[in-house]
């Protein structure tokens, strides 16, 4: 693609005025505007439902920046950002407005092969109808210029997921999909990928043969924040197991690729999904669990239960907790548990891989059982803070052979060096047209197969769901898919 097409390519996002552009999407971009990463050219159409104008718009954005970025908010930035928008108001099953809308976009560029950038920051079950509208006012023609980008869940089964996928390949080719998991664009999680690859010091170890588990963390303080109408028909499983943790477990696992190429790169991944051991009906107990959250406390402040959320059903049994455990049938990983969970109202908000291994042969070094001794442990934290952390035994200063562990820090990330939102990374591929880091439909299919015995069961339980308390680490009753007595949830970086 020529510079020239780059700089003309125009960036319409559906539902601007909602929580995932407020709170992502805009903050993003406005950074990418500081960076002086945007193309020059560049412009926004931000549609929305509010029977707002571009100076309502305009300020609205103002607003949103200056309230995000404090005192490190750029005035010259922001305003050659908001100067970049047009606020269109319109419904999303209204043909009209697709209508008018790609009358507007011709009249932005000289070029008919300009590409458009459609964001689909709205709520999964619009998706159909924004595809099949945006198909039927022309905007997916020419095949293979404009891009379409789907937020997660992609689907609510796996039925409903190939739907969806037939639905877009109707109206847009393969490489105009950009399916999405902010996840993927986390510089840790990229990251992983170099430690493990370009380390002769790890990657020996990186199997069956050393490595005791893994853990897959992802924790929220927040509950579900006014989003009733997704969340109680989502729940946790489909919300973040299905896509974010397993996308995690799938880099984790991942065999080395030929090239480090977006193919490449999505079919190691893909292996992984269909070596993951199948969940029988009568196993589902074994391999998930789920709670929801109850009354509790959070930073000191009272908070209200799940069920007692605006907007909640009564007695809902929907999930605000998930863990499961998964085994990968192959070479290298056979034998060892993959503990996946998340959860709203946790104790800390945190996203983490903790990998434990295995404890030596023999105890040399002191008079105390094997069982008791601390294992290793290589910690990467995605969020709060990226770093990666190993854990070693050295020797207590003393007369005594003791030991104690000790943390080596191998954070990647120098002082003063900025740490980049996830959503920056992601949305400038978008812009240059590069699916590295994006999703392929037979990741998310494998997912779907995956997880789908479990939200089959889940979905046949309707008469009780466990609770915890709002403010800890989840329920006691989730360690009971842990294999042995020793393994536990690891809480800590």
């Amino acid at each position: 693609m020529t510079d020239d097409l780059i700089y003309s390519c125009n960036f319409v996002i559906f539902g601007a005025t909602g929580n995932l552009a407020t709170k992502k999407l805009l903050p993003a971009l406005y950074r990418l505007e500081v960076a002086q990463r945007l193309p020059p050219g560049m412009s926004f159409i931000a549609l929305g439902r509010r029977d707002w104008n571009d100076e309502i718009w305009r300020n609205h954005v103002t607003a949103l920046v200056q309230e995000h970025f404090k005192e490190k908010c750029d005035d010259e930035a922001c305003a050659r950002f908001i100067a970049r928008f047009a606020y269109r108001r319109g419904e999303l099953n209204d043909i009209a407005m697709y209508q008018s809308l790609k009358a507007e976009l011709s009249t932005k560029t000289n070029s008919e092969s300009a590409p458009v950038v459609f964001y689909l920051s709205i709520k999964p079950t619009d998706f159909p109808s924004v595809i099949k509208n945006l198909d039927s006012a022309g905007l997916s023609q020419p095949r293979g210029l404009h891009r379409v980008v789907v937020e997660k869940p992609f689907g609510e089964d796996i039925e409903s997921a190939q739907a969806l996928n037939r639905l877009l390949h109707d109206c847009f080719d393969e490489q105009q999909i950009f399916r999405i998991d902010h996840y993927l664009g986390k510089d840790t999680v990229q990251n992983l990928l170099v430690f493990r690859l370009a380390n002769t010091l790890i990657e020996p170890l990186w199997n069956r043969n050393f490595i005791d588990h893994v853990q897959i963390t992802v924790a929220e303080t927040m509950g579900i924040e006014n989003r009733a109408d997704y969340y109680d028909k989502t729940g946790a499983l489909r919300d973040m197991l299905q896509n974010h943790l397993m996308q995690l477990l799938t880099v984790v696992a991942m065999e080395p690729p030929p090239v480090l190429e977006a193919d490449a790169l999505r079919d190691e991944k893909v292996k992984v999904l269909r070596s993951i051991r199948p969940i029988s009906k009568r196993s589902v107990h074994a391999h998930a669990f789920r709670a929801q959250y109850a009354q509790g406390a959070i930073n000191g402040e009272t908070v209200r239960g799940y069920q007692a959320e605006a907007g909640v059903e009564p007695k809902s049994m929907t999930e605000t907790y998930a863990a499961a455990k998964f085994y990968i049938d192959n070479w290298r990983w056979r034998g060892v548990p993959f503990y996946l969970r998340t959860g709203k109202r946790l104790a800390e908000a945190k996203s983490m891989v903790a990998i434990r291994f295995r404890n030596p042969p023999q105890q040399l070094f002191r008079s105390t059982p094997q069982d008791a001794i601390s294992p290793n442990w290589i910690v990467l934290s995605i969020q709060p803070e990226e770093s990666m952390r190993m854990e070693v035994h050295v020797k207590q200063p003393g007369l005594e052979m003791n030991t104690r562990v000790i943390s080596l820090n191998a954070s990647y990330r120098k002082e003063g060096e900025a740490q980049l939102d996830a959503y920056e990374t992601l949305l400038l591929d978008v812009i240059h047209g590069d699916r590295t880091l994006f999703i392929r439909f037979d990741e998310v299919e494998w997912a779907w197969r995956v997880v789908d015995p479990i939200l089959k069961s889940w979905s046949q339980e309707h008469d009780f769901i466990h609770t915890y308390r709002a403010g800890i680490w989840g329920p006691l009753e989730a360690n009971r898919l842990f294999d042995s007595e020793d393994q536990e949830w690891r809480n800590y970086l």
